[in-house]
């Protein structure tokens, strides 16, 4: 039974309005990187960190799947156990078009964990400095399970397993470029097996693969699936 694991980035999201981090300035919306994305932005300025994610997980309730998303739920449900989903992505898009047992890598906006007792939920809510644990009740210990710069990605062990029984690796709408997800089509490469991106343009990683296909992923993915 053939193996496709495939890894979708920012370009994906995009066209359902879902607003990349990073402009040229290097600022996340507004905001430098330090300031609301690393474990001492939040120790230094809880309240900051908690408004800025408070703001894209209202933002999101008002953003929809889109044709890829919805594409990409198609191929898993007619390959069943023969497509694994990782997303470098913290929106919930790829399960509300119907993926299943996504691996979201950098975290989930969607959820929330407690520094005191690493429980972890899903939040949709508002987030603040006095909102209780609601597995331990204590407060200011609840942030959001994201991923931040300096911390380690979620699910390598399982990613790296999957990378090592895959038959195809499919990169859509991310640079390729930030580590540990630039390695995938290195490992992909040297077991040589077929590397496939899609993406609005070339990227400097576009050379590594066999096969890549331009344009907004609402097109050439789901004419890939439709095509599958």
């Amino acid at each position: 039974m053939s193996q496709i694991v495939i890894l979708t980035g920012a370009g994906v999201s995009a066209e359902s309005g879902i607003r990349t981090f990073r402009d040229a300035g290097g600022l996340w919306e507004g905001h430098r990187i330090e300031d609301v994305a690393t474990p001492e932005a939040f120790q230094a300025h809880p309240s900051l960190v908690h408004q800025f994610y408070n703001l894209r997980r209202a933002a999101l309730k008002q953003c929809e799947p889109n044709a890829a998303h919805v594409a990409l739920a198609d191929l898993q449900r007619r390959l069943p156990g023969q497509v694994t989903l990782i997303t470098q992505n913290v929106d919930d898009l790829h399960e509300r078009a119907g993926a299943v047992n996504v691996l979201h890598m950098h975290g989930e906006l969607l959820k929330i964990r407690c520094c005191h007792c690493s429980h972890r939920c899903r939040w949709s809510d508002d987030l603040t400095t006095t909102t209780e644990c609601p597995e331990c009740g204590r407060l200011g210990g609840l942030r959001p399970d994201i991923v931040w710069f300096g911390e380690i990605p979620f699910f390598l062990d399982q990613i790296e397993e999957a990378l090592q029984l895959a038959d195809m690796f499919v990169a859509i709408g991310t640079s390729g470029l930030v580590y540990p997800a630039a390695g995938m089509v290195h490992v992909a490469r040297s077991r040589g097996i077929r590397t496939i991106e899609f993406n609005l343009r070339r990227t400097e990683a576009s050379a590594l693969f066999s096969e890549t296909h331009q344009g907004p992923a609402t097109e050439t993915v789901s004419k890939w699936v439709t095509e599958f």
